[in-house]
């Protein structure tokens, strides 16, 4: 098998299978370095320009589902597109990545790509997109809908009613009042309190 096909075959294994085509069509056009890595905790894909490399590179993580997996991959590459097209200077999530992100994702707006629960939501998204689909509470909420192992103990903070008590990186908190895009925390062991973001996902814990 060659090289091309190779990608493909890759693209069939990870995104919906009528969206494999397209996915691997736009690494065609404007050919980059294309890696699935093990899971990071603090992103789901990357790119970054680098000036000294003639060949650019993406990577995604290995354990998305096949939606993520593909909002993530078109994520990406419209930062790769929006910096050749419209130069360096551009803000990363600016107009411009938001333009290019908006025009590589609506050939895939369609019901045999994405379930009309991810669907409805990822249209709204689109017309204003965020640097992050999990910035997104209600499409980051269809999208791990369909995560296989899927831990039902795990939420999002702004899903937990005051009063809860929850885990987030090895540490005890209980949940507050929600502040906006924040929610106030307090730390069990220490009694000092904390912003912490609506969207983390967090793991409810047992205090009774």
């Amino acid at each position: 098998m060659n090289h091309e096909l190779r990608f493909l075959e890759t693209f069939k294994k990870h995104v919906p299978l009528p969206a494999a085509e397209y996915c691997w069509n736009l690494w065609k056009e404007v050919p980059f370095n294309f890696y699935i890595t093990r899971t990071r905790q603090t992103k789901l894909g990357d790119f970054r320009y680098r000036r000294d490399q003639k060949i650019q590179t993406i990577t995604i993580n290995h354990d998305l589902n096949p939606y993520q997996f593909l909002i993530t991959y078109v994520h990406e590459v419209a930062h790769y597109r929006a910096f050749e097209k419209f130069g360096l200077s551009i803000k990363p999530h600016g107009l411009e990545w938001k333009a290019t992100f908006r025009d590589l994702i609506s050939p895939l707006l369609i019901d045999q790509v994405f379930p009309k629960d991810i669907l409805i939501p990822l249209k709204r998204h689109i017309a204003n997109p965020k640097a992050s689909s999990g910035a997104d509470l209600f499409l980051s909420k269809s999208i791990k809908r369909y995560d296989e192992n899927r831990d039902f103990d795990i939420a999002l903070l702004a899903d937990l009613t005051p009063g809860t008590f929850f885990e987030l990186q090895g540490r005890s908190f209980k949940k507050e009042e929600t502040r906006r895009t924040r929610v106030l925390c307090q730390e069990v062991k220490t009694g000092r309190k904390f912003l912490i973001s609506a969207h983390a996902e967090v793991k409810k814990i047992d205090k009774n």
